[in-house]
């Protein structure tokens, strides 16, 4: 026989699934942003980018054109743009190109980089070794940098279904303005008051 003390009426088991269910979609919806954040970088889905330590070993014949894209998030005071707008080069080949940003305050500005390429199948093949965007940047009041890309397009590319039509990639950067890094916070709270 059934504990009296544990059945549950039908009123009082749909509360009781309900809030089964409440918590099992918390769950899934707190699991969902690093699971799809995974699931990107592993596929270049969405036009994320790969990282890798080192250089192609194999490099192609066949070239293909990377173009070079910048903007800036609406609150973000820099001005950001590409060295070069495009350029070729064969497919597997380590490229470099820079982009120039130029903090136009009188103040220290920190900001952080998202980035993705178009077409968005060439992500699971476009791999940065080294690049700006891995990090934080923190630029002095006035002050200009060349910030650089390292990267190659992996020659797996022209045996994928999708990937063999591509013949242009795009890479994107939105830099966003972030909270400065503690040392730096002391320098614009200083340069405030001497302007004061």
């Amino acid at each position: 026989m059934k504990n009296p003390l544990f059945r549950l009426s039908p009123k009082g088991r749909t509360v009781a699934q309900t809030a089964g269910l409440v918590v099992v979609m918390a769950g899934l919806a707190w699991a969902s942003v690093p699971f799809y954040d995974w699931f990107c970088r592993v596929t270049g889905f969405g036009g994320v980018t790969q990282v890798a330590t080192v250089g192609s070993e194999d490099i192609l014949d066949q070239t293909i054109t990377i173009r070079f894209d910048a903007s800036l998030h609406t609150d973000m005071p820099w001005e950001f743009k590409p060295e070069v707008r495009q350029m070729e080069l064969r497919i597997g080949e380590t490229g470099l190109a820079f982009y120039e940003a130029y903090n136009p305050t009188n103040k220290p500005i920190a900001g952080s980089a998202s980035y993705n390429v178009a077409p968005y199948q060439a992500g699971g093949f476009f791999n940065k070794i080294d690049c700006f965007c891995f990090e934080e940047q923190v630029l002095a009041a006035g002050e200009r940098v060349m910030m650089p890309v390292t990267f190659y397009v992996d020659p797996e590319i022209v045996a994928d279904r999708d990937g063999k039509y591509v013949h242009t990639i795009t890479l994107s950067y939105t830099f966003y303005q972030i909270d400065l890094p503690e040392g730096y916070a002391a320098l614009a709270t200083e340069s405030d008051t001497n302007l004061n």
